[in-house]
């Protein structure tokens, strides 16, 4: 049962390498054989070393992606005290890393398990299927973040098109492909050559897809586009102070990008503290100006809870004069520990949920659809950008535009980077044009095939106008979802049914 030293260093070292991969560091290339040392552990161990070893990995790999976690530390503008502050933050880090590294101790065990029996070519397939199912199992929860498909974005942009054909598990499974090959060499050299004939497929479809004349053939309206990152603190920005700050900020914003004849206007989550649509004596300025204009914007605001008067929403507000709601989207994907506490009941005691403002968020309907004066919008807020399904859907109901709008503000600097990588996958996978409006960065401007036209500053103030067009293209994962994840699996099931009967012959021969 018991791992040896070189053992767990080797599979630190795997998930190490895996962890240097994602933004900001991005060392994409890595990738393909960050895996590999653990891939041949899982043929050497017994399930449950090998297991051991996975979840010595999955440190390696989700502690280092999510070190950043710790940078909601010092939280003493919360009223905690500095130790306390570290104690939570590190306990954070440490439970969602937990969580990334369960997921793979669950692969290297079955992997132990089930592989030894099977030939080379079968054994690649399930490691491809194992991985890709437990991944999608694993979106489906409330701590869903370090996909193996997000290592290479944003900047892997010819091997990331392939997530257009089955979504983020395609550019999972060719990981999983690639590494699991390369360990193979070991056993056949013609595996080798297999990973050349898969890297050449994927980059083959990739640069197709990336030909300027197929990304403009699908572009349908332009429009002008509008983003305001107001560059509020966190520990000022539900103050009296802090407030008027942002109306003051996202007021002169808003006044600056109608003159320019923008089409819409994108604030960051929250962009205005307050709820709407109920008149505030703050607001009134805000809300004259507002008013006086035509150019619809998309407000960053409190919502009211139609269940508690305590309670309320993160909202999206598509506003025409002061209160007139065009439209609205609420956040649906909540932030553990700091929008919720998981397993209330168990943890509500233990853990402070990390937030200034009394009442609980409320979850937004799964099922949302957005209608505007434009078509329908595909919208997202903060965490949400992590979780492909969630685009999908808006998507495959004639959503023709990304609008995504976060905070990023009490985190380390490396979270807008992965955010920012987040938001390029989902502008691939549907093949959509993205705007981004983040609090103090990363905002930006993404293309359907995932380059960054435009991004903002970290830490600043600014406005940014851009012309982005309405699509409605299907993609094969828009058009039929994971498709791929389910035949992985089915063909690994009938490999697995095969050997298990040939080896029932054997015996009872």
């Amino acid at each position: 049962m018991k791992l040896g030293l070189n053992q767990t260093l080797v599979a630190l070292l795997g998930g190490i390498c895996m962890g240097l991969t994602v933004a900001p560091w991005q060392a994409w290339p890595l990738a393909a054989i960050a895996l590999v040392p653990l891939w041949w552990l899982t043929q050497g161990l017994s399930p449950a070393q090998a297991a051991i070893a996975g979840a010595v990995w999955g440190f390696g790999y989700h502690g280092l992606a999510l070190f950043w976690i710790t940078g909601i530390h010092p939280m003493t503008w919360l009223g905690v005290g500095w130790w306390s502050s570290l104690a939570i933050a590190i306990g954070v880090w440490l439970l969602i890393t937990c969580w990334g590294m369960i997921l793979v101790a669950i692969w290297a065990g079955g992997m132990a398990w089930w592989s030894p029996k099977l030939g080379i070519w079968q054994r690649i397939c399930l490691g491809c299927a194992w991985f890709c199912l437990l991944e999608t199992i694993w979106s489906h929860g409330s701590l869903y973040w370090t996909a193996l498909g997000y290592t290479q974005s944003p900047e892997n942009l010819g091997f990331l098109q392939i997530s257009k054909l089955s979504g983020q598990q395609t550019v999972t499974a060719a990981i999983v492909a690639l590494n699991g090959l390369i360990a193979e060499t070991r056993r056949d050299r013609r595996s080798l050559v297999a990973a050349g004939i898969l890297i050449s497929a994927i980059y083959g479809y990739g640069l197709n897809e990336m030909r300027p004349d197929v990304v403009e053939a699908a572009n349908l309206i332009p429009l002008k586009a509008g983003i305001i990152q107001g560059n509020i603190p966190n520990s000022v920005k539900l103050s009296t102070d802090g407030i008027q700050l942002s109306l003051d900020r996202y007021l002169q914003g808003y006044q600056a990008l109608a003159q320019a004849q923008a089409d819409l206007i994108l604030t960051p989550e929250t962009a205005i503290p307050l709820l709407f649509p109920q008149r505030s004596a703050l607001r009134q300025e805000f809300d004259r100006v507002i008013q006086a204009n035509p150019v619809p914007m998309w407000l960053g605001a409190f919502g009211r809870s139609s269940s508690d008067r305590l309670n309320y929403t993160n909202s999206l507000f598509l506003i025409k004069g002061s209160t007139a709601v065009i439209a609205q989207y609420h956040k649906v994907k909540l932030v553990p520990i700091g929008e919720f506490i998981p397993f209330k009941s168990i943890l509500g005691s233990l853990i402070q949920r990390l937030s200034p403002l009394r009442g609980e968020v409320e979850p937004g309907q799964p099922n949302q659809l957005v209608d505007s004066p434009w078509g329908r919008l595909i919208l997202a807020i903060c965490y949400e950008s992590a979780y492909p399904e969630h685009f999908r859907y808006q998507a495959a109901a004639a959503g023709q535009l990304i609008l995504t709008a976060a905070n990023n503000a009490h985190y380390a600097a490396a979270m807008p980077a992965q955010h920012h990588a987040q938001d390029v996958a989902r502008a691939i996978e549907t093949n959509r044009w993205a705007v981004r409006a983040t609090n103090t960065g990363y905002s930006g401007i993404v293309d359907p095939v995932g380059r960054t036209l435009w991004q903002s500053g970290l830490n600043t103030s600014e406005t940014h106008l851009a012309t982005v067009y309405l699509r409605q293209t299907l993609t094969p994962y828009v058009r039929w979802g994971d498709w791929l994840t389910k035949l992985l699996v089915a063909i690994s099931l009938v490999n697995l049914l095969i050997v298990h009967r040939a080896r029932q012959r054997d015996r009872s021969g």
